[in-house]
């Protein structure tokens, strides 16, 4: 048995880039930041930032076209596919790509409507993961609003 499975949460370094295939679909390309925070044996807080090429396809890639933009904060699920290529150089070379097949937008409603969605609650879409590209199930379900009776005294 064998598990190809990321889950990252980060935020875009650019705005992400929709091309549609010969059939239609969709085809959106974009990269995102996480990081990693610590503190040195001096005390100084140390942090290193990983840039992850992330693709989604199908209906999930035109919402992260249509709502996502440079600075947004974005969860995404998928697996891990490597690519081999020639650089300028003319040495091969291998790149790591994210082919996503759940996507959450993450952060505040202020964020989102500053990003131009209008404040609406943000959309959450998946892709079936047990498909190829080209004919996968798509949904969109949009995120439920919060419940107000909940007790404030919850330590977490």
């Amino acid at each position: 048995m064998s598990v190809n499975k990321v889950i990252l949460v980060g935020r875009l370094g650019r705005d992400p880039e929709a091309r549609y295939m010969p059939n239609g679909e969709a085809v959106t390309n974009f990269s995102i930041a996480t990081d990693e925070q610590w503190r040195d044996r001096n005390g100084e807080r140390q942090t290193r930032t990983e840039w992850h090429n992330v693709t989604l396809y199908g209906k999930l890639g035109e919402i992260a076209n249509q709502y996502l933009r440079k600075g947004s904060q974005v969860f995404i699920e998928g697996r891990i596919q490597s690519r081999k290529y020639n650089g300028k150089d003319g040495i091969e070379r291998i790149a790591y790509d994210i082919i996503g097949s759940e996507m959450k937008m993450l952060g505040s409603r202020n964020e989102t409507a500053a990003m131009g969605n209008n404040g609406n609650s943000a959309p959450v879409a998946t892709n079936s993961p047990s498909s190829a590209p080209s004919t996968q199930n798509q949904r969109s379900t949009p995120t439920k609003a919060p419940v107000n009776d909940i007790d404030d005294d919850i330590p977490f």
